[in-house]
């Protein structure tokens, strides 16, 4: 029996075992109808879970409302909640300490997660085996990661300030990784690091993979050296993928919150606060409601505005 009477067969029974009455329902239907038919739940619960507290968003963003006084009046204010946050220094300190977070977090995760699929790419013996333990810190909650290196970054008994402390004689109690004005900022985006490598990792390896092989044969056969295989083909062919990896951890990034609340909560001070810490504060510490409504619409339009240019970068890279 071949593939096409097994299918038929399958067919015949489904329409053997619809009840008579559901079937003359729907026989007279079109596709398209039957299609909106099932797409129409998915829609509706997209619109219900999306879209409707996204314009709730909005218009509480032009009122005073306060989420702790539910039974206040509500003001409407126009757009001085925008300029108010437009004109906050605090708000500019987090934008900048989210900016400093993603920029280095990006480019140390698309350095080694590259290198790593340079290396993997390679199909050396045991490759398999070294994925895997690759891929472990992506396979965690950012929760449990947060938890897992608050403790490993304890001065007194974190294990980090002691092989820092084995490897440069350092007294391991002298400084602290999520305590310091300096080195806070460092150690959220080594955490970040650690669990995201892979993530790009697998990306730029997908990348390698789709490259042909006889590209590199026909390079060889003209004398082409490694280094110049490297920047004439796999560099431009593995382009493409390095931006969506840009791409995606950019936003996410972008709204980091869980593993910086865990880790330092903005602190120490608000040298780790960044946008998300920041509408926490004011949506769930302050209850201004209205100006962290205000907040995330500009956060969101930010964000996508963003991406929308970097896809059509993006697609004219592709289109080369």
């Amino acid at each position: 029996m071949n593939d096409r009477t097994h299918m038929s067969t399958i067919a015949e029974r489904a329409v053997a075992r619809t009840p008579r009455r559901l079937a003359m329902r729907f026989g007279g239907m079109s596709d398209r109808a039957i299609a909106w038919l099932f797409i129409t739940p998915s829609v509706l619960l997209l619109l219900a879970i999306n879209i409707f507290p996204l314009l709730w968003t909005i218009q509480l963003s032009f009122t005073n409302y306060r989420a702790n006084r539910p039974n206040a009046p509500i003001r409407y204010v126009g757009l001085d909640n925008y300029r108010d946050i437009l004109t906050d220094p605090d708000v500019w300190h987090a934008m900048q300490a989210t900016a400093h977070f993603v920029l280095w977090s990006i480019t140390l995760e698309l350095v080694l997660g590259f290198g790593l699929a340079l290396l993997i790419n390679r199909r050396f013996r045991g490759h398999s085996f070294w994925t895997t333990i690759i891929l472990l810190p992506m396979m965690l909650s950012p929760a449990v990661v947060g938890n897992f290196w608050t403790f490993l970054l304890q001065p007194q008994i974190g294990l980090f300030n002691s092989a820092i402390a084995l490897l440069t004689g350092i007294d391991p109690s002298s400084f602290q990784m999520i305590g310091d004005v300096r080195l806070a900022p460092w150690s959220i985006i080594m955490v970040d690091t650690w669990m995201w490598t892979p993530y790009v990792m697998l990306i730029c390896l997908a990348g390698l993979r789709s490259i042909p092989d006889y590209i590199y044969e026909a390079a060889e056969v003209d004398r082409a050296s490694p280094w110049r295989q490297f920047w004439s083909i796999t560099l431009p062919m593995v382009m493409p993928f390095l931006m969506l990896a840009i791409l995606f951890r950019a936003i996410e990034n972008f709204k980091m919150f869980d593993m910086v609340n865990l880790l330092t909560s903005g602190g120490p001070g608000s040298t780790t606060e960044v946008a998300s810490i920041t509408l926490k504060r004011e949506a769930f510490e302050k209850w201004r409601t209205g100006y962290s409504s205000a907040l995330a619409i500009i956060l969101f339009v930010t964000v996508f505005g963003a991406a929308n240019i970097y896809v059509k970068a993006l697609n004219r890279v592709k289109q080369r």
